[in-house]
């Protein structure tokens, strides 16, 4: 490392930044690029809720974390919003700061004309699709080259969809500590096809119902149901297919999980079952002993961490063409890239073919923790010498 870097990440407010979270997508990434750059030996501060749990140096804003990942915008919500904010630019105010890297659009575009005059480089990670009449279009339209923000699309795929948008870096895929993930060979799977995410249409869970019931295979969904209208609707139809409904992440005597929780749901004899949302370590267990993960979306994801954590337990992912999947998945090496249901059908009877030992490989040689960070270290580097480069031409 050239240069004892600083950087201060303000984390979204959802759920808490910490490892053991059930659905927080991006607050996960937060979590790992925190890690990853401390392991680097970055000074690593994310400024978040006070029920985070960071590896680095915490800086809380606010107490408590909104807890629900979506839910109607309240005046205590943005008031909070707003302290967040103020204490996070306050911090980053001191002197010693030499990068903000921020995760969330609506917060940018609460600090958007202070971003324009920041003399402390941003970085804003794309975790969301570019929209006709989104914060990215309307902030190209008085974004300068020389202004301090600088977006990095999450795959090759985004980038392409933010096309044109100002001071768009090079892409940077997702990492995970891949050491974290437990690993199976073949010898050890269980015959059962495994799905989680949100539940909503734009996942497919009613597409991977299909599969099933096509194959004759068991399936395991997983995921959450936010509190959206459309969603809890799309679940109430979905029910009529579900054969079981169980909560897999209530807590449990005893230590070992996959026998006291896991063992009897696969013994019943219910072909779909639904088993709520769990935690990271329970779902790295269900990953781990699926024959296949389904991954049946219906909308362009810009980055798929399924995709990554599933692979890097040795279970090969079954996924349509959409979004970024192409870029992750080798095709009838690591899984399976296909464009109907019945193409996936044909799929996951050809997933044992896949060797799990693959999957892992490829996980940790493209998406690990290390690949992440130092791609983020080294485009802090250039923009910290960039900065001082200008400052000493203005002298």
């Amino acid at each position: 490392m050239k240069r004892n870097i600083i950087v201060l990440q303000i984390a979204t407010l959802n759920r808490p930044i910490r490892q053991d979270l059930g659905y927080g997508p991006i607050e996960t990434v937060v979590y790992n690029i925190d890690k990853g750059l401390y392991q680097l030996g970055y000074r690593s501060i994310v400024a978040c809720s006070g029920d985070s749990r960071i590896v680095g140096e915490q800086y809380t804003t606010i107490e408590k974390s909104f807890s629900e990942y979506w839910s109607k915008n309240t005046r205590v919500q943005q008031n909070n919003m707003n302290r967040h904010l103020l204490m996070s630019l306050q911090r980053a105010k001191k002197g010693d700061i030499d990068i903000i890297h921020m995760h969330d659009a609506v917060m940018m575009e609460y600090v958007f004309k202070g971003v324009i005059k920041s003399p402390i480089p941003i970085v804003m990670t794309l975790h969301v699709p570019a929209e006709d009449k989104g914060p990215f279009r309307r902030w190209n339209e008085s974004l300068l080259a020389s202004s301090a923000a600088y977006f990095v699309p999450i795959s090759e795929y985004q980038r392409k969809q933010h096309h044109g948008l100002v001071n768009a870096q090079d892409v940077i895929h997702h990492g995970i500590d891949v050491d974290k993930y437990p690993f199976k060979s073949h010898f050890s799977k269980q015959d059962y096809l495994f799905s989680i995410g949100r539940i909503t249409r734009d996942k497919g869970q009613d597409k991977a119902i299909e599969v099933a019931k096509k194959t004759g295979c068991r399936l395991i969904l997983a995921g959450n149901i936010q509190n959206k209208t459309k969603d809890r609707a799309f679940f109430r139809k979905l029910k009529k297919s579900i054969d079981l409904l169980t909560n897999a992440n209530q807590p449990f005597e005893g230590g070992d999980y996959y026998e006291k929780v896991m063992k009897p749901i696969l013994d019943s004899d219910k072909q779909i079952i639904y088993i709520g949302e769990i935690n990271s370590a329970r779902k790295k267990l269900w990953y781990q002993h699926a024959r296949a993960t389904l991954f049946p979306i219906q909308w362009g994801e810009p980055f798929g961490l399924v995709l990554i954590e599933s692979m890097a337990c040795g279970t090969p992912v079954v996924a349509f063409r959409k979004g970024s999947v192409p870029e992750i998945i080798l095709h009838g090496k690591t899984g399976f890239v296909v464009d109907s249901v019945d193409d996936m059908v044909e799929a996951v009877k050809a997933c044992r073919m896949i060797d799990p030992a693959d999957c892992r490989r490829h996980v940790k040689k493209n998406f690990s923790l290390a690949s992440m960070a130092g791609k983020y270290s080294r485009l802090y580097q250039r923009l910290v010498a960039e900065r001082t480069s200008c400052q000493k031409i203005s002298l």
